[in-house]
């Protein structure tokens, strides 16, 4: 039966790539964009994020605590409809009780909501908001 089954996934996968064919991307485009839209150019943000100054996801603690108040932070940002999209998809690093916010949000208010939403999780000592506003 599980040799049947194999054989049905390879033939529909076989299937689906010939159908699907190859998919290309031009060359150029992401340039492209980024020359004709200086909002659309990351390279400084990127440069920023490179050095150890700057907190990414990557420096997420990994003891209970720390990912429980982040994911509890996360869930409270996902559910508050106000919350425009870049501001729930926020970044939230927290290292030790102190939370990090980084990332675009459409406004000082949405800054501060997402400030003062950290500060009610139990377990922060601190909240660094390094939220960016952007102009709509």
């Amino acid at each position: 039966m599980s040799a049947r089954l194999s054989l049905i996934m390879f033939t529909l996968t076989v299937g689906l790539n010939m159908m699907a064919g190859t998919v290309r991307a031009e060359q150029n485009a992401p340039i492209y964009l980024a020359a004709g839209d200086p909002a659309l150019d990351n390279t400084g943000r990127n440069v920023r994020d490179k050095g150890d100054a700057t907190l990414t996801p990557e420096d997420q603690m990994e003891n209970e605590s720390d990912i429980t108040i982040t994911a509890t932070i996360r869930q409270a940002v996902v559910k508050d409809e106000s919350l425009s999209v870049n501001a729930q998809n926020i970044k939230i690093i927290t290292r030790n009780g102190v939370v990090t916010l980084r990332g675009p949000v459409k406004s000082e208010a949405e800054s501060m909501k997402l400030q003062q939403i950290a500060k009610q999780t139990p377990g922060v000592v601190r909240v660094d908001n390094q939220l960016e506003n952007i102009a709509p």
